[in-house]
């Protein structure tokens, strides 16, 4: 890669009037709650959010988490299914009574894990992954760490009581944020209100109420036991972000919804997600000894870009790209970059990459190259 032009191209990036700033903070009553950002995983609030908690059937959102990716490799279908063990049938808590040896398609479990929180579904749904509720519960914690949940330890996938079963509200938003972000397809059950199993003989009701009364409620997962008090991750999308709110340890039911709809409220009032990009086309940048003069560059990722309401208008991107590179050009070699800031401060950073791949003339395409331009200078 040769040399990058001298003088940043620096464009004016403005596509809302601005309004006002950040208003106040989220009436809270709870233990520990976070607010993130879908897309940019950005935290617009936390109380405590490291404190490790009981976390209660919020617990689910990883067991939810596990058999989506299991769908989306592949490696399960909604269509297969599960024959209820002992064990599953025998959970208490939340439940939909599986009996032992009855019969359930995963879609129908997945249903009564999301929506009725069943302890006996999420059980039968860890077995038919793992062969058991430990095995399951191994790979829980194998993907919390992947997912850099440092202040989680699961112990079952329930989320009944259990001694060191504990997890955190910045935790359980990053488990959220994986699995809204990567399987969207949970809406089909973390948006349903009321339903039905065995065709129509057991009905479901949401413990999440915010499904039915608040504007954009997408899910996600409800919990509460004596000793957790009453626990939510709940998510909702409004003009095409969607924010994840964590509450863990609120004192009542109606404390926990309240404060799950003060986060968001403050979340959709005051934030948006833009995409930032150049406001012109970026130019070709020219290949030396290349089969093709000149390649064309573009963004590697999208610019998707939270800023607060209010600064809208002081967003700016500029961008730095080599005047030439040398043959050959790989596919997504990197040709520059795009700088995004707000308020005169880096937001983010951008690589511009080749669109295509260009060869290397071969000795005697030089020579001819050579050759034209000598003949072309007399």
């Amino acid at each position: 890669m040769k040399q990058y032009l001298a003088a940043l191209l620096a464009v004016s990036f403005c596509i809302l009037p601005a309004q006002a700033t950040v208003t106040g903070s989220p009436e809270v009553d709870a233990g520990a709650a976070l607010l993130m950002e879908k897309e940019t995983g950005e935290i617009l609030y936390e109380h405590n959010a490291h404190d490790r908690l009981e976390p209660a059937s919020v617990t689910k959102v990883m067991t939810l988490l596990l058999v989506m990716e299991a769908i989306d490799t592949g490696l399960l279908s909604k269509e297969d299914m599960v024959q209820v063990s002992a064990r599953a049938a025998s959970m208490g808590g939340s439940q939909v009574y599986l009996k032992e040896g009855e019969t359930m398609s995963v879609h129908d479990l997945l249903k009564a894990t999301a929506v009725a929180s069943g302890n006996d579904a999420s059980v039968a749904l860890a077995e038919r992954l793992a062969g058991s509720e430990s095995a399951f519960v191994e790979r829980m914690n194998q993907r919390a760490q992947e997912l850099g949940m440092s202040d989680t330890t699961f112990l079952n996938c329930t989320g009944l009581p259990t001694p060191g079963h504990l997890t955190s509200a910045h935790d359980i938003a990053l488990m959220s944020r994986e699995l809204i972000l990567n399987h969207p397809s949970i809406r089909e059950y973390t948006t349903i209100w009321m339903d039905s199993l065995r065709d129509g003989a057991f009905q479901l009701a949401n413990t999440n109420k915010l499904i039915r009364f608040y504007d954009g409620a997408t899910g996600l997962k409800t919990g509460s036991t004596d000793a957790a008090r009453f626990c939510i991750s709940a998510t909702a999308e409004r003009d095409g972000m969607e924010l994840i709110a964590v509450i863990l340890k609120s004192p009542t039911k109606d404390t926990r919804t309240a404060t799950a709809k003060s986060m968001l409220d403050f979340g959709f009032a005051n934030y948006t997600v833009l995409d930032a990009r150049p406001a012109q086309a970026l130019p070709p940048v020219k290949v030396l000894l290349g089969q093709q003069d000149y390649v064309q560059p573009v963004l590697a990722q999208t610019g998707r870009i939270l800023v607060e309401k209010a600064q809208v208008n002081n967003l700016e991107t500029s961008l730095s790209l080599c005047e030439d590179v040398e043959a050959p050009v790989a596919a997504g070699q990197k040709l520059g970059e795009m700088t995004v800031t707000v308020d005169g401060q880096v937001k983010e950073v951008i690589d511009i990459v080749s669109a295509q791949e260009v060869s290397r003339l071969t000795t005697f395409g030089i020579f001819r190259e050579l050759l034209d331009r000598f003949f072309l200078a007399k």
